[in-house]
């Protein structure tokens, strides 16, 4: 009598259940050893009874009687993604997008939310990037990466600017050109700057979430003290500076940051001859304040740089890089008290951007407001400026005296 014929129940479920704990060669190479047992027929007999799978047998029993085991890899399975054979093509994505890109307006999240479609991204990408249009993912793909990427293609109430000027897509237009060209160019250097609103020291409740149970003010008593951060960051570096003030914003202070933050990097960047400078049309950092712009000229000359002013236009200021930095800082602090400056600088001080932590410094100097020259030393100096044409207000290029 055939051996199949002796199987009894309990034999069946003994074999089922060693197949089901067994994996990979292991299993199929059980599965085999017991088909030749039940000789002639097995297979059929072992699919009806125990339900086996044929061309799994089929694979054991070869790796039985040639006694070469095969390396199952399950992670070869399938289509590769986009990027396995296009490694570049997160990082374009990425830098055609971000110009299009702003933060959360609330600074509640770290989301950023971008105006141009993944249709515009692939068609940029054939255009700026080279790319052939056999060889890039479709637009749903495209769309997917962006999402990975952290960016938002829904649009919210909240990330429309309230106004537009006519000059704006000229603006953006020109902004994304002069970014391409830092990006590719290693004597130009971009920095991003600009101030956070001012911070309350003292036991006032944030409005966040915090795990431990905090108790704060129930009455908006006057602060125990103020404090402003101010934010350079250097968006094709990833780094970081944020210097604190306990007094105004003005001009002065401002460009004693700017030189501050070249005075710790210039020797890592030996090759830059030229600082991008991206900010907003703020009242004292703007292409007409007499007092920024004599300061600016004047280091200009010190250091023999050229500087590039590139303003982000009105009621658009979430669009510049720095200010993703503060949507980072509200989520680091979230829920805590800020009742004194050694916890504020605390907080700045452990807080990591693209997983590196920032340099902070404390800025104790009183600046001086109301500082301006007069209209005719502005006008002479005004001749040092290259304004572009019909965009003189956003685009401004002041060389050292040598070159002029």
């Amino acid at each position: 009598m055939n051996k199949k014929e002796k199987l009894t129940q309990e034999e069946k479920e003994l074999y089922i259940g060693v197949g089901k704990v067994l994996k990979g060669s292991e299993r199929r190479l059980f599965m085999a050893r017991v088909v030749k047992m039940l000789g002639r027929g097995g297979q059929v007999y072992a699919e009806a009874e125990m339900k086996w799978n044929r061309c799994t047998i089929r694979k054991g029993l070869n790796e039985l009687e040639s006694g070469v085991v095969n390396q199952d890899n399950f992670k070869a399975r399938g289509r590769k993604r986009a990027e396995e054979h296009l490694p570049n093509l997160l990082a374009d994505i990425q830098e055609i997008v971000d110009g299009w890109s702003q933060t959360d307006p609330t600074f509640r999240t770290t989301r950023l939310y971008t105006r141009i479609t993944a249709k515009e991204v692939r068609k940029q990408l054939i255009e700026q990037k080279g790319y052939k249009e056999e060889e890039l993912p479709s637009g749903m793909t495209i769309n997917t990466k962006m999402n990975d990427l952290g960016y938002r293609l829904r649009a919210v109430k909240k990330s429309q600017p309230k106004q537009k000027i006519p000059e704006t897509d000229a603006i953006f237009e020109q902004l994304n050109q002069i970014h391409r060209q830092a990006h590719e160019e290693e004597t130009i250097l971009r920095l991003s700057f600009d101030a956070k609103a001012t911070v309350l020291i003292g036991a006032f409740s944030r409005g966040g979430v915090s795990r431990v149970e905090i108790k704060a003010l129930d009455h908006d008593f006057g602060p125990d003290s103020k404090v402003t951060p101010f934010g350079i960051l250097l968006p094709d570096h990833d780094r970081l500076f944020l210097y604190f003030a306990s007094g105004k914003i003005t001009s002065d202070f401002i460009v004693d940051c700017i030189q501050a933050c070249w005075a710790e990097i210039k020797d890592e960047f030996p090759q830059v001859t030229t600082l991008l400078l991206n900010q907003d049309n703020g009242p004292e950092n703007h292409s007409r304040r007499t007092q920024f712009m004599h300061r600016l000229t004047q280091w200009v000359d010190e250091e023999n740089l050229t500087i590039q002013l590139a303003y982000y236009p009105p009621y658009h200021s979430k669009y510049n890089p720095i200010e993703r930095v503060w949507g980072v800082l509200e989520q680091h602090w979230n829920g805590s008290l800020l009742d004194s400056l050694e916890t504020v600088l605390g907080f700045a001080c452990t807080l990591k951007w693209k997983q590196k932590k920032p340099v902070v410094h404390l800025v104790q100097k009183v600046y001086q407001t109301g500082i301006k020259l007069t209209q005719k030393a502005m006008g002479l100096l005004e001749k040092r400026f290259e304004r572009l044409a019909g965009l003189g207000k956003w685009f401004v290029t002041i060389r050292p005296l040598a070159c002029t």
